[in-house]
């Protein structure tokens, strides 16, 4: 019987048509949820592979699929899907892996850009073809035909539902999701490809300074939630934003939305981490009640 390690190397042989064998492997830092290696073969070749529980793996499925889905649009680089399986209790994804570097003048430039090329592929319903995973939290992606009906269903009333079964509620969060219509007064989003997860530590650059964008969350969504996102951590150049905004303008009322959409990424937190993300939710619930008449 196969190990692990030996499933990981036949699926990489079969994918590239060509043998490959495991020399040495080394742990990468930078994420909380699986674990990740550079995996080193024989013949000189490097890949990227995350491992978690088998029970992960439908979500490295949907990973896989939405960085094929991203990248057949050639608008912004991801890595290369490889293949995914599981072994011994373990789920595995293997990625083309792409070696970072320092970012140029233009590297933020390219990257606002380039997301906003990306934000331009569109489909005619909110949702997604399947459910996928925000970190290591399911992620329903119920095809759905408006926007606020999508939003305040699969995004934040499935949070606020996972954040109850751990005893923590919320004040004025009925009177919230009943009145999301309020934010969007003379706005109407499209449905965009989105990145889903897009904060500082899913963008980089490669060793001549060019942008990619990796650990997707894909459904097709307002491209605000997006943006929105890129504000919470920070990371993220003023030549991003001003080429982004050059190339496809935001609307009157992102700010207050940025809040919005923002506060589905805090109660996720809490959901997966706990601690002060509670009450950053519930500072941004009482923000955006303060603007309802």
């Amino acid at each position: 019987m196969k190990t692990l390690d030996e499933s990981i190397e036949t699926t990489i042989s079969e994918t590239t048509n060509s043998f490959f064998k495991i020399k040495k492997s080394s742990s990468l830092s930078g994420g909380c949820i699986n674990q990740s290696q550079k995996l080193f073969g024989e013949d000189g070749r490097i890949f990227f592979c995350k491992k978690n529980s088998k029970s992960f793996l439908p979500f490295f499925k949907s990973e896989a699929l939405a960085l094929e889905e991203i990248g057949s649009t050639e608008t912004i680089n991801v890595p290369k899907v490889i293949g995914f399986g599981e072994k011994e209790g373990h789920s595995f994804l293997i990625l083309e892996f792409i070696e970072e570097g320092r970012p140029t003048s233009e590297t933020g430039e390219e990257l606002g850009r380039k997301l906003a090329a990306l934000h331009q592929i569109r489909q005619p319903f909110w949702g997604w073809d399947q459910d996928n995973c925000i970190g290591a939290t399911d992620q329903p992606n119920t095809k759905t035909s408006t926007w606020i009906e999508f939003y305040r269903e699969y995004r934040l009333h499935h949070q606020f539902d996972l954040a109850n079964r751990k005893g923590q509620t919320f004040a004025s969060m009925e009177t919230l999701l009943q009145n999301l219509e309020f934010f969007f007064t003379g706005y109407s989003p499209y449905p965009s490809l989105l990145h889903g997860d897009l904060w500082g530590g899913n963008a980089s650059c490669d060793t001549n300074g060019k942008p990619f964008i990796f650990d997707p969350a894909s459904y097709y969504g307002d491209r605000e939630t997006d943006l929105a996102f890129t504000y919470m951590f920070g990371g993220f150049t003023a030549s991003f934003y001003q080429s982004y905004q050059e190339t496809l303008p935001l609307s009157a009322g992102f700010d207050m939305r940025k809040i919005l959409y923002n506060l589905y990424h805090e109660l996720n937190h809490f959901n997966l981490f706990g601690g002060g993300y509670a009450s950053s939710a519930q500072s941004s619930i009482n923000q955006l009640i303060s603007k309802i008449p």
